[in-house]
């Protein structure tokens, strides 16, 4: 079975156990992720808003607009990525979503990454980061790489600032570009 039909078994299986039911029952459809199962980087949200709802993929919004503006700055396009989030499905009214709904979407979060096998994980923003690097300080410690071993698992991690906190504040855009480009650099250098 290729890596793509193992996530859209996994996607099943999370529509199938009913995961986080409460989210399930309010949001449109399960957000799985988007993008190259075989990619050697994976970005990880939080969790999808309202337009991510609407079309079942990631960062589709206005920050999916300033990834699609970072990925370029490496010369790279979505589909040499792969992009998901922690929880799966919209949770209501855009809030924040639960320490609990984040910890049962965990271990299939985990799963997905050790499907695609990729040779660093850019978390974007302080919520996802910090599920990886706890007591995580974003602004200190941001586009620097940290070996993280989780159960059976090691994987590169490097954070990110949210795009989102680009559109907001613009002083911060070449920030995350700089920090971004020096991920690739470092996934591209891993390889040689």
């Amino acid at each position: 079975m290729d890596k793509q039909a193992k996530l859209d078994t996994l996607a099943e299986e999370i529509v199938k156990e009913k995961v986080c039911p409460d989210l399930a029952d309010q949001a449109t459809q399960l957000v799985m992720g988007d993008g190259n199962p075989d990619a050697g980087i994976v970005f990880i949200g939080e969790a999808p808003g309202k337009n991510e709802d609407l079309q079942g993929k990631p960062f589709v919004g206005a920050a999916g607009k300033f990834l699609d503006e970072m990925l370029k700055s490496a010369d790279l396009q979505r589909s040499d990525v792969y992009i998901t989030n922690i929880v799966k499905y919209r949770p209501p009214n855009n809030r924040d979503p639960l320490p609990e709904e984040k910890r049962q979407f965990w271990p299939y979060l985990l799963r997905q990454l050790e499907i695609i096998q990729p040779k660093a994980i850019l978390t974007l923003g302080r919520h996802s980061g910090g599920g990886f690097i706890p007591g995580l300080q974003i602004s200190k410690e941001h586009g620097r790489p940290r070996k993280v071993r989780l159960h059976d698992l090691e994987f590169v991690v490097i954070p990110l600032y949210h795009p989102a906190a680009a559109l907001y504040n613009g002083g911060m855009r070449q920030t995350l570009i700089d920090d971004f480009i020096q991920a690739v650099e470092f996934v591209k250098n891993s390889d040689a």
